[in-house]
């Protein structure tokens, strides 16, 4: 069974999240420095949506990543490592003609003028995937799928499989998109805004950073974000420090044609049915086609401040908080729970070198959670933070 059409009729859902991109080898520094004076580097794992399939299953979500690595050493290091985390890693393809990419980067914040990365990803064996090589049955098999547009920018084939994954359809999973701008990615195209742009319109479910969204479309403020990208159920407007905002709406018509079926869910349970915005009462687990008339209602706008972190490295915070927020959003919590989910997921990753760790117990994520809006200020993160339960070192609240 291949190609779209079959995908999207796959009997029974078995997943929650399928995530879908190019995952890389990373050497992490063994001290701070520019890139040409450290001694020695330490082998890691990164890939934006693998991190959020990782995440997810140690959460204790079933998460399946679904990419093309070499069919060298580096490519059984990545499949292993994130199979170990939990991760369904079957429907992974291996290329014999191209590599795994990999890379190396500084401790440094990617932010600073200061941060380096090397990437050795030109060719790699995840920018050959295209609509014509990619398991669409495994694509379609979960209640959420996972993109970004770090995918869309690695050949014009991926391009091609993303227009193709965020296509009007019904039977479509709820599509979940990070924009995840990478503008040295896209060096020689002029047409990256656009497309980014595209895409995420075409999604039920988007994340984008206040900064990106200036740098990517010169669009400043999250209302003026949000009018930009009017289709999509829900739109997360990540602002670093200040934390995020979430306007959701419970039905929006779009270009897509599609909006997912929406269902219930106790916390800590799981659902066959997943909704962007508000819980509903369908138990259809497709994404019926919408009208292009159907009525817009009114946006609700939740801001939700973030933690103060002692930060450690900021790479993968937000992967993790992508992952937080999607993790809330299967359990069919409140929007500002969900946002919170994100800060503390992302708060993990915040407090270690990598780009990913373990994720809270879920009895004490929620715990904090449910903090009313002082005592939520209060939270100091600290490294180690989510190794005990209740450990003032961990957890300072001054």
């Amino acid at each position: 069974m291949s190609g779209p059409a079959a995908g999207t009729a796959a009997a029974a859902t078995t997943t929650d999240v399928v995530c879908l991109g190019e995952s890389m080898v990373t050497f992490l520094p063994s001290q701070p420095g520019r890139l040409a004076d450290v001694p020695s580097f330490g082998r890691g794992i990164g890939g934006a949506e693998s991190n959020v399939a990782c995440a997810l299953a140690a959460a204790g979500h079933r998460a399946a990543w679904v990419g093309r690595v070499g069919a060298d050493g580096f490519g059984d290091h990545l499949v292993e490592t994130i199979a170990s985390y939990g991760v369904d890693t079957s429907a992974v393809r291996r290329d014999p003609a191209r590599p795994t990419g990999v890379y190396f980067r500084t401790a440094t914040d990617r932010g600073t003028d200061t941060h380096e990365v090397a990437y050795y990803r030109a060719g790699s064996a995840a920018s050959a995937m295209s609509p014509e090589n990619v398991p669409y049955e495994a694509l379609f098999a979960g209640r959420v799928l996972h993109l970004s547009g770090i995918t869309a920018a690695l050949s014009p084939d991926c391009l091609a499989l993303l227009r193709e994954l965020t296509a009007p359809r019904p039977g479509r999973p709820l599509v979940s998109f990070d924009v995840n701008h990478r503008p040295h990615l896209w060096r020689g195209c002029a047409e990256d805004a656009s497309v980014l742009l595209e895409l995420a319109r075409r999604a039920d479910l988007v994340f984008v950073g206040e900064d990106e969204a200036e740098e990517a479309w010169g669009i400043v403020g999250a209302e003026a974000i949000r009018a930009a990208l009017p289709e999509p159920s829900v739109l997360v407007v990540k602002r670093g420090s200040a934390g995020a905002t979430v306007f959701a709406s419970e039905l929006r018509p779009g270009p897509r044609g599609a909006e997912a079926a929406a269902g219930t869910a106790a916390p800590g349970t799981s659902t066959d049915t997943v909704s962007a915005a508000t819980p509903a009462t369908s138990a259809d687990t497709t994404c019926p086609a919408r009208s292009a008339d159907t009525a817009t209602p009114a946006d609700t706008v939740t801001p939700v401040p973030a933690l103060r972190v002692d930060v450690v490295a900021a790479v993968g915070a937000g992967d993790a908080f992508a992952a937080g927020f999607l993790s809330a959003t299967l359990r069919g919590l409140p929007v500002r729970d969900r946002a919170r989910h994100g800060h503390l997921m992302a708060a993990a990753v915040l407090t270690v070198p990598g780009d990913l760790t373990d994720p809270p117990s879920r009895d004490r994520a929620d715990r904090l959670v449910a903090l009313d809006d002082a005592a939520w200020g209060r939270l100091r993160l600290a490294p180690g933070w989510t190794a005990a339960d209740r450990a003032p070192e961990e957890v300072r609240t001054p």
